[in-house]
């Protein structure tokens, strides 16, 4: 395993998965005089853990710089190229030049101004990237929970953003806001046109929460079948689609979401016949 020289920086992100909310970045260059026990993974770390180091990381570290990238970057570059900017800006942001990066993941941002390695599992595996992911998690975590008190529909407090059974409810009865991030396919589909608002501004609450939820579910199954194309995954698609559509037959029966019906069936008739073009003769 490699030794971190005292100009290596640790980077990583916090942030690519949410519905909304910026993508956010850390870069810490540790100083080996100044140990900080109980570095890890931010993610397997106690929030209250996570806040106690990241206030002894930036006391003890030689430097370290947080930076983000927006909402409307996210959807305009991708969430990818957005998290690599938001760690370009991290590692731009230092008041110490590093001889070195070191990033968690597969992927180097490039344009860093030094050289870089990529670790898979990095922030479990090398303290700099664990200080790191600490840093940018608890940056972004307080900035979704700020955000709740202009949104407190939404229950960014909780969930920060992410696609959890309450966040999808919210949306489903109030429809995003300005800081959902319109290029994932659980906000994208409120933007379909003119189909989706008006006919869903006129359900019952009820209705529009579950109708929302089926076009949800329908888009994943039919988003699932890009790479695939064996008889298997086609019987396992239809098995799916039958399944779907069992569990919002509430939905479908109901006169109100007949749009949203229509927009379901057309959509996984569609990735069924590519599905099926894609299988082996």
């Amino acid at each position: 395993m490699p030794v971190p020289s005292a100009l290596v920086c640790g980077v990583d992100e916090a942030g690519r998965g949410p519905l909304a909310g910026p993508v956010y970045a850390a870069a810490v260059i540790l100083d080996p005089a100044r140990r900080i026990n109980g570095l890890a993974d931010s993610k397997v770390l106690e929030p209250e853990r996570c806040e106690v180091l990241a206030s002894r990381i930036k006391e003890r570290a030689t430097a370290w710089s947080v930076a983000h990238a927006t909402v409307e970057e996210i959807d305009r570059l991708n969430i990818f190229h957005a998290s690599m900017l938001a760690m370009r800006r991290a590692v731009q942001g230092l008041g110490v030049r590093p001889e070195e990066a070191w990033i968690d993941g597969n992927v180097c941002p490039r344009e860093l101004g030094c050289a870089a390695r990529a670790f898979v599992d990095g922030d479990a595996r090398h303290k700099p990237i664990s200080a790191a992911s600490i840093l940018a998690k608890t940056a972004r975590d307080a900035v979704m929970t700020a955000l709740h008190e202009r949104y407190p529909q939404y229950g960014f407090a909780g969930h920060k953003g992410y696609a959890t059974p309450e966040h999808l409810q919210a949306l489903g009865r109030h429809g995003p806001c300005e800081i959902h991030r319109r290029s994932f396919y659980a906000v994208r589909i409120f933007f379909q046109g003119d189909l989706f608002a008006p006919v869903w501004n006129s359900m019952t609450e009820e209705l529009r929460i579950r109708s929302y939820r089926m076009c949800c579910d329908a888009t994943k199954l039919a988003m699932g079948t890009a790479l695939i194309g064996q008889r298997a995954k086609l019987d396992k698609f239809d098995r799916e689609r039958k399944r779907l559509q069992r569990s919002y037959a509430d939905v479908r029966k109901t006169a109100d979401a007949a749009a949203h019906v229509d927009l379901v069936d057309q959509m996984l008739r569609k990735a069924r016949h590519e599905l099926r073009a894609k299988r082996p003769n």
